[in-house]
């Protein structure tokens, strides 16, 4: 069977235009602002941050989990939130010289590093229990038979490059013996409800579900058949990342570690609140029912903020190998992608109970 093309669906809204509404929504602020002095790249970050220092953040539940704990206003330096998220729209803030910090997976950092953005990830943190609670599910259309990955060979299959999801289901087909010649990619945005929307008009027959989509969408179209499986590999990388010139601002970077720490803290506060946490942001904050975030923070599991990053780079780079393959793109080293020394701050900030 030859490669075939992936196609494309209009489902939803195309993803330029969410990308340029989200940049609209920040004309007039530039990461460039608040430069300090220049720092070295193997410089010890600064001590205190200076003062007229400013980031712009795309990490929406964090400002939220910051909110609800009582430190959203205990930053030192001056704080602007950008309701941006996700690889795609995080990457196009960068180059807009929109955003300072963005909250992502682990492929964003990969795809803006073969596209001549260098980045430089500086927070990690995944799931004590990757497998059994994963972030991802198979989603299969009603009517098509996929017990298990074993089944993949011949269907349809929802594909987005340049995010998790597109990088997960290379890797399931590699744990099933497969290739991209043995399915058929379907290159469709993973926003919203696309990928549910796409199994439901039967457009692919699998798709990667997260979160809440999981459950709703068995709950709509179970009855029809609808089903999903798991895929039983590691899905849960979580990443903070910057564009590396950022971190030649000395102002910037040490703001970034104070950021970093918070975040560390939050990510403590949310395991240890789960009520105030649906409560605050799930039914609050994303208009979700209690049922919809008890859901999801069941799934959530523990989180795992790691002080050492060496197995988490070498997984990274697993990851690069596979993408560099199956897209033609030279490999990258995994290690170039972090700076490590912002390493121990998240895991160290975790570690204080998520006090301030």
């Amino acid at each position: 069977m030859s490669t075939p093309s992936p196609r494309r669906f209009p489902l939803g809204v195309p993803f330029a235009v969410l990308v340029l509404t989200a940049l609209v929504a920040l004309t007039g602020c530039s990461a460039a602002e608040s430069a300090g002095p220049a720092l070295a790249a193997d410089a010890p970050l600064p001590a205190s941050v200076p003062e007229g220092t400013k980031l712009i953040v795309g990490d929406p539940s964090t400002k939220v989990a910051l909110q609800l704990s009582g430190e959203l206003d205990k930053f030192s330096f001056d704080i602007e939130w950008a309701n941006i998220s996700g690889g795609p729209q995080t990457t196009e803030a960068f180059r807009a010289d929109a955003l300072d910090v963005g909250a992502v997976a682990e492929i964003p950092a990969i795809h803006a590093t073969w596209t001549g953005l260098p980045v430089k990830i500086v927070a990690s943190k995944f799931r004590v229990d990757p497998i059994g609670h994963p972030i991802y599910q198979l989603g299969v259309a009603p009517g098509v038979s996929v017990a298990s990955i074993a089944d993949l060979r011949g269907k349809k299959i929802a594909y987005s490059p340049g995010q998790a999801q597109g990088a997960l289901i290379l890797r399931v087909l590699k744990q099933a013996g497969l290739t991209k010649e043995d399915v058929e990619l379907i290159e469709l945005p993973s926003t919203g409800d696309v990928y549910p929307s796409a199994l439901a008009g039967r457009q692919v027959d699998v798709a990667p579900l997260g979160g809440v989509n999981i459950s709703r969408y068995l709950t709509k179209y179970g009855p029809d058949g609808a089903t999903t499986i798991p895929h039983g590999l590691r899905d849960d990388p979580s990443h903070l990342y910057v564009r590396t010139e950022t971190l030649e601002d000395a102002g910037k970077a040490a703001a970034i570690a104070e950021y970093v720490a918070a975040w560390g803290r939050a990510t403590k506060w949310v395991y240890e609140h789960p009520q105030e946490w649906i409560d605050g942001y799930y039914v609050a904050d994303q208009g979700l029912s209690k049922e919809d975030g008890q859901y999801l923070v069941d799934a959530a599991g523990e989180p795992d903020v790691p002080a050492d990053w060496t197995d988490v780079i070498a997984r990274h780079q697993e990851t690069i190998d596979l993408l560099a393959a199956e897209t033609g793109n030279d490999a990258i080293k995994a290690d170039d992608l972090y700076d490590r020394r912002y390493e121990k701050l998240g895991a160290e900030a975790y570690g204080s109970g998520g006090q301030g």
